[in-house]
């Protein structure tokens, strides 16, 4: 056996059911690659649906589950990567679609003593993407994702796989590419494994639940600072810092009882919250829904970025705001 495909999943059906679709059809012959399904949870529903595929498939599929609570997708990979069979690991997520040679490609690029590979994800947009569109499509530039690597076991062994302090699925794949990097493994690009990653439809106001990902990138500069700077930077957002001072000169007016103060307050808060809101709609959808949601959670937005940077920085002793 050459690879074993790993997947973390947490109660989606219907993206599983497509994945483990396009993963049964890989151009390597079944007895040169195994599925693993790791539940970030206990769901019967997902328990059946994976077994289902294994009475079927010509390739091994196997369920693995690390139970409740939820631990996040970087246990359920750990738990994923510790129980395959074979000596490369294949990571993907369970919403992806990997072309018929994805795995072929990816094993390929493990050549000359790579220990890792970052293989190509594409994100289809329409003409007017909304905004969450508009940054999930990101995922298709930023390089080493769990959406689409490659790692030899000797290397996740040696650093230890995935940082499980990371809830959420964000930053835990940078961190995975900068331990392998730290411990000088060589990891090299992989264009043509490619996986297509849909985006997910969204829920109304989804920028701000996802503001919570900033507790996680003060994780990663923790870890990671030199790679951090070099691969992501630091970049604190001043239009928000912005906002957020205008606010509270207003506030420092009304506590002063001051007219000029106050209207000095409300007309700088007003025009640098329209200007985020105008940044945001630059390239992204104008219909009247879409634009009234970008208006009302740009109010919000830079409150709640700045509340999550500074309790990352606190939580993980890092200069991160």
């Amino acid at each position: 056996m050459k690879c074993s495909v790993v997947v973390p999943t947490c109660e989606r059906a219907a993206t599983l059911e497509r994945l483990l679709a396009a993963l049964v059809v890989q151009d390597l012959s079944p007895q040169e690659y195994e599925i693993i399904i790791s539940d970030d949870g206990a769901s019967e529903g997902t328990r059946a649906q994976v077994e289902r595929w294994a009475s079927s498939a010509s390739v091994p599929v196997r369920y693995v589950s690390q139970g409740t609570p939820r631990q996040g997708p970087a246990a359920a990979r750990n738990l994923g990567w510790m129980a395959a069979r074979a000596p490369v690991i294949a990571f993907t997520d369970d919403d992806t679609i990997p072309a018929p040679d994805w795995l072929r490609q990816g094993l390929a690029a493990l050549h000359d003593g790579a220990q890792a590979a970052a293989g190509r994800v594409v994100v289809p947009l329409g003409a007017a993407p909304t905004d969450y569109q508009f940054d999930a499509a990101r995922l298709g530039t930023a390089g080493f994702v769990t959406a689409n690597c490659f790692c030899r076991r000797g290397a996740l062994e040696a650093i230890g796989g995935f940082d499980s302090r990371f809830k959420v699925a964000w930053r835990e794949d940078s961190d995975l590419h900068f331990s392998l990097l730290d411990r000088g493994f060589t990891v090299v690009d992989a264009p043509a494994a490619v996986v297509e990653h849909p985006v997910r439809p969204a829920r109304w106001g989804e920028c701000l639940r996802a503001e919570h990902k900033h507790l996680y990138d003060a994780l990663l500069l923790k870890r990671h600072p030199a790679n951090f700077r070099r691969f992501i930077g630091h970049e604190s957002p001043p239009l928000y810092y912005a906002i957020i001072g205008a606010a509270l000169v207003t506030a420092v007016g009304l506590f002063a009882r001051s007219a000029p103060v106050i209207a000095g307050g409300v007309l700088a808060w007003g025009a640098l919250t329209g200007l985020l809101a105008a940044r945001r709609l630059r390239s992204t959808a104008r219909d009247p829904a879409h634009v009234a949601e970008m208006v009302i959670t740009s109010v919000a937005l830079p409150f709640l970025s700045v509340y999550w940077r500074v309790r990352g920085g606190i939580a993980f002793r890092t200069a991160f705001w």
